[in-house]
């Protein structure tokens, strides 16, 4: 671990689920506190989540400021108050259907249901089962291919091959260069992006455009798709409650999602920002 930081970041980039939400999936009164004061103090917080856009219309007033959340684990810029796509970095069809076709030749046609998440929602498999209510009317077929739109944020796994604890490594290996596999901490569940598609890619690209060095941010994370994000930050934090290699990769850590942890380093943050200890910000 590295000393205490001395100065606040501009920017402090968070994790939702696992991280800033808590184990039932709000947001505590105390981080709504910390959020608004963190605004006020004019630092920066932006969510970077693995959630698809449909999924964040309920955090619309915790989004200060600017507005916006990195979503689908990169793969989209969302205006969260009009539900608006900003910018997007999704996957062609012909590109889908061929990490499907590779799955599929691997695992076995029988052992492989798709889903995918675009600016349009939700389509699926017959047979794949979502451990979330699935938005009624969403377009369903035998094969993802054919309900594909014209840009996918995340082509969603499941199988029913015997789980592995490693099951994102062994789709990871399967897929090869096509596409990068995230694992977001969901049982079973694999997330694939597109090429070079991370969460730090692309807050790389939105901390960028504002003038904003790696070094004046913070991130906060939980799980193995926050590596990117946490190994790109000057500063990272890891949750009491994250993953192994989370916690072994962050240069600080913090208290867990259950017990307010984002709330602390935004309140260091702030105390910073405002002088309480000597920022040099």
């Amino acid at each position: 671990m590295t000393s205490a930081p001395t100065r606040a970041p501009r920017l402090v980039a968070t994790d939702l689920d696992g991280t800033l939400l808590r184990p039932d999936g709000t947001v505590s009164s105390r981080t709504a506190d910390a959020l608004v004061r963190a605004a006020e103090a004019g630092i920066e917080v932006v969510f970077v989540t693995a959630r698809p856009p449909r999924w964040l219309r309920e955090l619309r007033s915790h989004v200060a400021g600017h507005g916006v959340a990195i979503c689908a684990n990169g793969a989209a810029v969302l205006e969260v108050g009009s539900g608006r796509v900003l910018a997007e970095r999704g996957m062609p069809p012909d590109l889908v259907g061929g990490i499907a076709d590779r799955i599929r030749d691997a695992w076995g046609l029988e052992h492989v249901h798709l889903a995918a998440e675009s600016a349009d929602g939700f389509a699926h498999e017959t047979d794949f089962r979502s451990l979330h209510p699935v938005p009624p009317g969403s377009p369903t077929a035998d094969r993802i291919e054919d309900v594909l739109g014209a840009s996918t944020f995340k082509l969603l796994v499941r199988t029913t091959r015997p789980p592995s604890d490693a099951y994102a490594d062994e789709l990871a290996a399967v897929v090869g260069d096509l596409a990068i596999v995230s694992d977001s901490g969901a049982e079973g569940l694999g997330e694939i992006s597109g090429p070079g598609i991370t969460k730090a890619s692309t807050l790389a690209d939105w901390a960028a455009a504002r003038g904003i060095d790696p070094a004046d941010v913070w991130a906060v994370g939980d799980a193995r798709n926050d590596l990117s994000m946490l190994g790109w930050a000057g500063t990272s934090f890891a949750v009491a409650n994250a993953h192994a290699t989370v916690l072994a990769a962050a240069t600080r850590r913090c208290a867990s999602n259950a017990d307010d942890g984002v709330a602390d380093v935004l309140d260091l943050a702030r105390a910073l920002a405002d002088g309480v200890l000597g920022s040099s910000r």
